[in-house]
């Protein structure tokens, strides 16, 4: 095909395709050669030649056909220069393959032609490992509809929730699944500070193109602990237009955070408001039972194992009950306890648990946290977190308010400058004025002080 009629042929795809795509896609684009039926295109990464191949393969081929009609087939790579001058690039660290585990030595880390590498999948956070109950139920069940790699019904998913409570074991089932299920997809999945440093990495090399490429062209991504991209302006402008475009696609997002995206401070709103926009689930706190699923789960796994290993009536019991806070910390307790009993050769009693788990019992005990009492509140109240810590100075607003800060200063040992902070930056002489006022109400006001007792009982539960 001569050079006049590569043009013209790119001129009409132009028209066809758009400006942006045209430009973004089909303007890079050389004609190479044709013989047997194969016209051969260079592109400038082999990225770029699975994607145009993927999105505008038909047509490019319908244009070529008409000025070759002996085409029936055409074939994508990366140009000799950008070849030779990736193989004459030495390997950069962030590059190489990461240390795995031995639990992570199934996960995929090959990069397949076009796609980004994905991130190491760790083979126990699967669904059938992933124990439901009550608190996590909503979650489960929104990840498996997800994975089932169907139409999209909700986007984005976005799953939040406090440390250890599965949010990331949600997030890797997922991905396993689909690469099970759906083999065709390219999903990437990675954290928000791994999408910073490529982002990061892209500016500094001049090759911001290269990074809008791969990440708009992925049909699931999968951003774990989002939050940390807040405050970062350049990295969340482009995580926005990444995001936009990928929903413009329908293509599915997946997106987890340790709190809510309307709590998420220094977070732009208008990727507030996008992050609002599909599913957004809770995985609450765990409750006994579901604490005790994990560990009975736990102790079939380690029993398969080591058959010999015998554990007292009531040991798992104590446990559930007494590490309340973080499933990890939990499973952590129970994996210590096992391995000590197996190298001493001793029966796991309930004083064996307390003498081998004495720290990890003393840093469990109960500790109530400000944002633990502002959610509590707000939920008994009926009002958005968002307008209990903002400016809004309407009693129904400001009552709530003044017990949230009175309840942290009786349940928790922060400073009042410190309570003041996390209540949107008051003072802390906004502080003491609350908790005067919240005093002076409870013993005036019996709905107050009944407010105030139901409202520590729970938090105390």
């Amino acid at each position: 095909m001569k050079t006049g009629q590569w043009g013209e042929l790119k001129r009409q795809l132009q028209a066809t395709v758009g400006e942006s795509n045209y430009r973004n896609w089909i303007e890079p684009l050389q004609f190479t050669s044709a013989a047997n039926g194969v016209a051969q295109i260079a592109a400038p990464t082999n990225f770029a030649g699975t994607y145009v191949s993927r999105n505008f393969g038909d047509i490019i081929l319908q244009k070529i056909a008409a000025v070759k009609p002996d085409v029936r087939r055409i074939e994508f790579s990366a140009s000799r220069a950008n070849r030779a001058m990736r193989a004459a690039r030495p390997v950069a660290q962030s590059e190489a393959a990461p240390a795995q585990p031995a639990a992570a030595a199934a996960a995929p880390t090959a990069r397949r032609d076009g796609m980004l590498p994905p991130a190491p999948l760790d083979q126990r956070f699967t669904f059938d490992t992933f124990v439901v109950g009550k608190p996590n139920e909503l979650a489960h069940a929104a990840a498996r509809r997800v994975a089932e790699g169907g139409p999209v019904t909700f986007n984005p998913l976005f799953l939040y929730g406090g440390v250890g409570l599965g949010k990331t074991h949600l997030m890797h089932a997922i991905a396993w699944e689909l690469q099970t299920a759906r083999p065709d997809l390219n999903v990437v999945y990675l954290s928000a500070e791994q999408f910073m440093y490529r982002f990061v990495q892209a500016l500094r090399d001049r090759k911001i193109m290269d990074f809008k490429l791969l990440f708009r062209s992925v049909d699931v991504l999968m951003v774990d602990d989002v939050q940390f991209i807040a405050g970062k302006d350049s990295t969340q402008e482009e995580f926005f237009h990444t995001f936009n475009a990928l929903i413009d696609q329908n293509r599915q997002i997946i997106i987890s955070a340790d709190r809510a995206p309307g709590e998420i401070a220094d977070m732009e709103e208008r990727i507030r408001s996008r992050l609002q926009c599909g599913l957004v689930v809770d995985l609450h706190p765990t409750d006994y039972e579901l604490r005790l699923g994990i560990l009975l789960s736990k102790t079939e796994t380690f029993r398969k194992q080591q058959p010999d290993l015998v554990i007292a009536d009531g040991v798992l019991e104590f446990l559930a009950h007494r590490i309340s806070t973080n499933v990890r910390v939990l499973e952590g307790a129970l994996t210590r306890l096992f391995a000590f009993a197996s190298l001493v050769g001793r029966e796991i009693t309930l004083e064996l648990a307390q003498d081998c788990l004495a720290d990890i019992l003393r840093a469990s005990e109960r500790k109530i946290t400000v944002e633990e009492i502002q959610r509590k509140v707000s939920e008994h109240y009926n009002i958005r977190l968002s307008d209990m810590l903002g400016p809004k100075r309407l009693r129904s607003f400001a009552r709530p308010r003044q017990v949230a800060m009175y309840l942290c200063k009786q349940m928790t040992s922060r400073s009042l400058p410190e309570i003041g902070r996390r209540f949107g930056g008051r003072d802390h002489t906004t502080v003491i004025h609350g908790v005067k006022r919240i005093e002076e109400l409870k013993g005036q006001d019996g709905q107050i002080a009944e407010d105030l007792e139901m409202l520590r009982r729970t938090l105390e539960a």
